[in-house]
């Protein structure tokens, strides 16, 4: 008897939760506009899709190289989510949430302090960079750049001075001393 009743809860739970970004997925299919995204920054394209009444869902690519922009897909569907670490996407009302992993701080940049840089390569991701700076003595923070923001290829920066997160879309960084 009270089954039903419980059911309908349980569901009306799922549906006011709120719904988060994915980051590391993509959505295709469903465009009805592809924009630029001057900025990089993927929570410009799910602000761009709360703003159009026909957006159900979003993709964000990250550009692929220095003279090539990000680019946002708004959908007038919900096509199914496939891992990819080129994108975010995710359905309208739903903010970018940064990706939680202890020591590591996505879309942030920890500006100055580099003493050498160098590319990595991209299947490695901020992995490389993260144990570079922790087998290097002299690194006390690292910060990964995207491949298209600052290089064609991933750039990883080893500083050896503890400089204020800034939020940037392009980067990940991560303190360990």
């Amino acid at each position: 008897m009270w089954i039903p009743f419980l059911l309908i809860g349980a569901l009306l739970a799922l549906l006011a939760a709120p719904a988060t970004a994915q980051t590391g997925f993509e959505r295709c299919g469903g465009d009805y506009q592809s924009l630029k995204i001057l900025n990089g920054d993927p929570a410009a394209c799910a602000a761009r899709c709360e703003r159009e009444p026909r957006c159900r869902a979003w993709n964000f690519s990250y550009p692929r190289t220095v003279s090539v922009a990000a680019i946002c897909s708004l959908k007038s569907q919900v096509p199914p989510r496939i891992e990819n670490s080129c994108c975010v996407s995710g359905v309208r009302g739903a903010g970018v949430i940064e990706p939680r992993r202890s020591g590591v701080e996505f879309f942030i940049d920890r500006l100055g302090g580099d003493y050498r840089y160098f590319d990595v390569p991209l299947e490695t991701g901020e992995a490389s960079c993260e144990a570079a700076c922790k087998t290097d003595n002299r690194c006390r923070a690292w910060t990964y750049a995207r491949p298209g923001y600052i290089s064609v290829t991933p750039r990883c920066y080893l500083k050896d001075k503890l400089k204020p997160p800034r939020h940037k879309p392009c980067c990940i960084s991560g303190v360990v001393r």
